[in-house]
């Protein structure tokens, strides 16, 4: 490459880097929203609203993240074409900022994708390439990046290092901001689901280096690999079928899933995430995805427990994305009677919950 040449990308990359910065500046931290709970249990449950982000989702951190990873180790230029293997949310993130850039976006995305998340990918610029296998996703991503001389962006391998866990505006350090003026300001546990890996790494090792003592709590869905990994310390797990929540859960363990900073994991049957949701929904009066429905679900366990111990304290999660991204799945009776998926028990479990603190939940189907 010529010095002209050479200078000319360095300077472009050096625009990208602000442009992509001044995104942060100019967006306000997510809210940390209450959920009701009586107040008589001394126990406290918080919700960081990731929905607010501008392409309306968790993914939106680690877009940024992603990008600033990419432009800083020389990955991405002027001519890159940006390639992603994503359920939807991160696809859409990333299009937005590869729009910003003036850059060309494909995401390589299940074919069983909602199709309000199609719509937000193109919307934002983005080309959607479908493939049939879930499983297929990340090696058909590669193939498609080498094919258009672009680059793969792998937020697998890359989201659990390409955001600072020690600080520096993360989303773990915005809960603890946030918290400062609670009645219990260092929460008890922190639930989140994993889906990369990288909020669960970023979240459980700023709880060491700040050395707290929460407790981080992973929820995952049925026909993920992440929680009997974790379980038996096997990290070859590969499972059958891919999760029906989107957002979360996959069939082998991705390199960016630190399983060492995390306390305890859970396992929430598909009908459990969606249940919860739903009755989320009535409570918030607005409609939250399935992989918020999975966090409450665990979340609602842990302060069943507490409540049971006679323990006072805090419990934050995740509000990852709305529910408008899933009208024709997870609110749709139709696609519930054709996934032969039962929430009744669910969500009395659910709301026996929300009025005595006692927690019964059904034997996994």
């Amino acid at each position: 490459m010529s010095d002209l040449l050479s200078d000319a990308r360095r300077a472009w990359v050096t625009e990208a880097i602000t442009r992509v910065e001044a995104d942060a500046n100019r967006s306000a931290d997510t809210h940390l929203v209450p959920f009701p709970l009586p107040g008589a249990w001394g126990v406290d449950l918080y919700l960081k609203d990731e929905s607010s982000h501008p392409t309306g989702s968790l993914k939106h951190r680690l877009a940024r993240s992603l990008f600033l990873y990419g432009l800083c180790n020389g990955w991405i230029g002027p001519d890159t074409t940006v390639v992603e293997a994503s359920s939807g949310s991160t696809a859409v993130s990333e299009s937005y900022f590869a729009r910003m850039l003036g850059l060309p976006f494909v995401a390589v995305v299940p074919a069983t994708t909602s199709q309000e998340k199609l719509e937000l990918i193109r919307f934002q610029g983005g080309r959607c390439h479908l493939v049939e296998d879930a499983g297929s996703c990340v090696s058909e991503a590669y193939r498609l990046a080498a094919e258009l001389g672009g680059h793969f962006m792998d937020q697998f391998t890359y989201a659990e290092r390409a955001t600072d866990w020690r600080g520096n505006n993360n989303i773990a350090e915005a809960i603890y901001q946030q918290m400062a003026m609670e009645r219990h300001p260092v929460p008890q546990w922190i639930v989140v689901g994993a889906g990369t890996g990288g909020t669960s790494a970023t979240i459980g090792r700023f709880i060491r280096y700040r050395r707290h003592a929460t407790r981080l709590c992973v929820v995952d869905p049925e026909n993920s690999a992440f929680y009997p990994s974790w379980r038996s310390g096997d990290p070859n797990v590969h499972t059958a079928k891919p999760s029906r929540i989107e957002g979360i859960g996959r069939q082998r363990v991705e390199r960016s899933f630190e399983p060492h900073v995390v306390d305890r994991m859970e396992l929430v049957p598909d009908a459990a995430s969606i249940a919860a949701a739903h009755a989320a929904s009535e409570v918030l009066g607005r409609r939250v995805g399935g992989s918020t429905g999975t966090s409450l679900w665990g979340a609602f366990g842990i302060i069943a427990e507490m409540l049971a111990q006679g323990r006072t304290g805090s419990v934050v999660t995740l509000l990852a994305d709305g529910g408008e991204r899933y009208r024709h799945t997870y609110y749709s009776p139709e696609w519930l009677a054709a996934q032969e998926l039962d929430l009744e028990p669910f969500g009395n479990t659910v709301d026996r919950f929300l009025k005595t603190g006692e927690w019964a939940p059904p034997a996994m189907p």
